[in-house]
Formats: C-alpha cells, sequence, structure tokens
C-alpha cells in the first residue's frame, strides 16, 4: 500500500474550503459513524471486509475494494478484523463532476447512483494501476509548483475514467439476457428508466405502477428486494440529485428549481430536499453551489 505518513492537504485560497485531500488509515475510526461530508470521498481498503451503510441501504465489502461518496451523501463502514486504506477527498469546487461529465462521464457510475452499491470490487491489477496514479498525486501535492492545480485535475480524472470503466464493465446498465416482460429483472429496468424520464413531472408510485401495468404492492415488493427502498425513495433520491445539480451549476432561485422539478410550494420542497440531503437547498448552494470559486 502507498505509504502516506502525514495528511496531505491542499486548501482553495480563494474559499478556504479543503480542494483535495489524500490520507492512509489503518482502522475505521474515521467513519465507523454516520458520515455527511460537503465533497467527494473516494476510498480504497486493502485489507478486511464487512458491510457499509450508504443513504438508506446496506451493502457487503471485502478488500481490495474502491468505494465512492457523493457530497452529502450519508455512509459508515464497518469491519469484522484488521482494516487499511488509502482515502482521496475533493471538493465540487476543485472538481466538478457535473461539468466534465462529458470527459469523465463518473456520474450516476461511481456517484449519485441510487439503484446500485458504492462498493467497486479490485483485482490487484487495478488497484496496483491506481496506486500508480495515487502516487503522482501525492507527489505533486508534496513538491507541486507550476500549474498544480491542472496536473492534479488530470490525475484526479484518470482515477475517475479507470474506476468508472472497471463499474461499467462489471454492471451493465441494461441486462444481456433477454427477460420476459413480466420478470423483475424487466419490470425494475423499465421502472429505472421511467423514472429518468419522468421524475420532473410524476412523484407518486402509483403513477409508475400504471405505466408499467403491474399493481403498486408487487412494484413495492420488488424495489424493496432489489435495492432495499421503496419506490417513493427512488423517485426521490433521483429528484435529490437533479436539484443538487442546478444549485450546483446554475443561479436559478430555489423556487424556480422547484418548479421545474414538479414543486409548486418552495417551501415544502425545501423540507424535502432537507429531509433527504440533512441540509437546506440554500445551506447546500452556500457550501457546495454555483460559481463558488468559479473553476472550470
Amino acid at each position: 500500500m502507498l505509504n502516506i505518513e502525514d495528511n496531505l492537504t491542499l486548501v482553495d485560497k480563494q474559499t478556504d474550503n479543503l480542494a483535495l485531500k489524500l490520507f492512509s488509515f489503518q482502522d475505521l475510526s474515521r467513519f465507523d459513524h454516520v458520515q455527511r461530508l460537503n465533497y467527494y470521498s473516494l476510498i480504497w481498503l486493502y485489507e478486511g471486509e464487512g458491510t457499509v451503510k450508504a443513504d438508506f441501504s446496506e451493502f457487503s465489502w471485502k478488500a481490495p475494494c474502491l468505494m465512492a461518496f457523493a457530497p452529502y451523501q450519508p455512509f459508515m463502514i464497518s469491519s469484522l478484523g484488521n482494516v487499511n486504506g488509502i482515502v482521496l477527498n475533493f471538493h465540487p469546487d476543485f472538481f466538478c463532476i457535473h461539468k466534465h461529465h462529458e470527459s469523465v462521464a463518473c456520474n450516476g457510475v461511481l456517484f449519485n447512483n441510487i439503484y446500485e452499491s458504492p462498493v467497486l470490487d479490485l483485482d490487484r491489477l487495478s488497484l496496483e494501476k491506481m496506486e500508480t496514479t495515487l502516487s503522482q498525486v501525492k507527489e505533486e501535492m508534496l513538491n507541486g509548483k507550476l500549474a498544480q492545480y491542472e496536473l492534479l485535475v488530470s490525475y484526479l480524472k484518470i482515477l475517475l475514467i479507470s474506476a468508472s470503466r472497471k463499474k461499467v464493465a462489471e454492471t451493465p446498465d441494461s441486462p444481456k439476457i433477454k427477460e420476459a416482460v413480466n420478470s423483475e429483472p424487466y419490470i425494475l429496468q423499465n421502472l429505472k428508466q421511467h423514472i429518468e424520464a419522468h421524475f420532473r413531472d410524476k412523484h407518486s408510485a402509483g403513477e409508475y405502477a400504471e405505466m408499467l401495468n403491474i399493481s403498486p404492492k408487487a412494484l413495492a415488493k420488488a424495489t424493496k428486494k432489489r435495492f432495499n427502498k421503496t419506490v417513493t425513495d427512488l423517485i426521490s433520491e433521483r429528484i435529490i440529485i437533479e436539484a443538487k445539480r442546478e444549485l450546483y451549476l446554475t443561479d436559478k432561485q430555489v423556487k424556480h428549481i422547484a418548479q421545474e422539478l414538479g414543486y409548486k410550494d418552495e417551501y415544502y420542497f425545501s423540507r424535502f430536499f432537507k429531509n433527504y440531503a440533512d441540509v437546506s437547498p440554500q445551506m447546500y448552494r452556500d457550501t457546495v453551489g454555483f460559481n463558488r470559486a468559479n473553476l472550470a
């Protein structure tokens, strides 16, 4: 494992926010309670196995693996024995995955995927390749001078693209085996597509059950079994992802964002947002949002 004796931290001089941070750990004391951080976290685990709670679901993990968490996504990691690993944190002001989506394509794959586990299993070769890039990040943070920001962003892009490619290869978006139209995988795949198409104007589980020609009870049972979430949770979490994107990338008023997402009452939307994101829309914008550092 890459040896990082001290926490390496880069601070944004314009905002005093953490921009980039790299450190190693030998136990889970940092993560054994619920985390809600205002930056992205990439966590490489070299040793151990256990469970991770993310949002409202629990998943198993076994090293070597990588975990990826978005800003304000609640998570907690537990283990059954010895653990060690490396963490790379970066603030959205330092690198915005939404702005770089076309070149990196990690949003919806590593981050903000309400349907899948945050855990990516790694083989030793994949881990070693990523560790090589992490060592370059370490070297640049220790000795960087001219164009440090540009070089660190390049290394971060390499890590995100490598991880995204591996996750896409292991968890393809659509099933390769043709499923019967009334089978559970077929229904859930179509549910995902319907939510993506209609989350701005259809907010009730019943509307999606009707589109899928299935009873609300049967649909609820299928989503609980596959995702350990209700249909309403899936719809709501997709709305939150879009709301965060709008708060980060635009200067639209909260009431306008609420209206575009199908909420006539701005205050109801704000309570809804805080229930899922743990902060108000305005607080999210103030700490993470629109053009805080004007970084591309």
